[in-house]
């Protein structure tokens, strides 16, 4: 993926603007989680916050005022309450879904006061689907294993009061079981290879589907009607949805 284009894209610069629009007053320490090229951890440190920007490599951030860590959401290297705010988004998509629950309680325990957290909201995880070449295991579009909607959210953080919500952009329509299942069939031909998350089943890089062959052509087509059946019953939801939330 090229980074520099995602991040100037239109999209990418109204889901941070939503994000640090929700960004609390008064906050000297925050913790980044899952910073990538700390993006949003410069944009916290222009607020005169003490940033630290944590990934599971060390990220590699060309801004002094940033302090970058590398760690795992699910066992967090501090004590309780070590950070005024603790921001993630875009992670908790991507956590197995065994271990989910156990990274939400890490984020709990660090943050001081303030917890903002950002994920796709309602997300079809059934359109964009990817087919491993190395195992053949089905992939949701992006790494992203986990669907979340308000509810899931507040039971994710117990002991947390949500402050304030945010609905961000507009998602893509997404499927059908049908349609799912005869874009698997078909190789799943339009899923997300480009990507730099790897199978979620093996570990390998995923890489493009060799060319189709007439049946699966076929396929596609028959997938591409089945998906289009259900446009007249579409509602438009939010791409993302962020909440900030507070510790008694």
């Amino acid at each position: 993926m090229d980074l520099t284009a995602y991040r100037n894209s239109q999209a990418e610069q109204q889901r941070i603007a939503d994000l640090m629009q929700l960004v609390p007053q008064g906050v000297v320490t925050a913790l980044d989680v899952g910073a990538r090229d700390g993006y949003i951890s410069a944009q916290l440190a222009d607020r005169s916050m003490q940033v630290t920007a944590l990934d599971l490599e060390k990220p590699v951030i060309a801004d002094s005022r940033v302090h970058c860590v590398k760690g795992d959401i699910t066992a967090l290297d501090w004590a309780d309450s070590s950070f005024d705010l603790v921001l993630c988004a875009e992670v908790l998509e991507h956590i197995p879904p065994q271990l989910l629950a156990r990274g939400c309680a890490e984020l709990q325990r660090v943050a001081k006061r303030y917890l903002l957290i950002g994920v796709p909201y309602r997300q079809d995880i059934r359109h964009g689907q990817t087919t491993c070449q190395a195992c053949g295991g089905i992939n949701p579009p992006w790494g992203h294993v986990n669907r979340f909607d308000e509810a899931r959210l507040q039971a994710l953080f117990p002991s947390c009061t949500v402050e304030q919500i945010s609905l961000v952009g507009t998602a893509e329509m997404g499927t059908n079981a049908v349609a799912a299942a005869l874009m698997t069939c078909a190789g799943n031909p339009y899923g997300t290879y480009s990507q730099d998350e790897p199978c979620t089943h093996c570990g390998a890089q995923l890489g493009r589907p060799p060319p189709r062959s007439l049946p699966q052509r076929l396929l596609t087509r028959a997938a591409t009607l089945a998906r289009a059946a259900q446009k007249p019953f579409h509602k438009s939801n939010a791409n993302w949805i962020h909440l900030r939330l507070v510790k008694p």
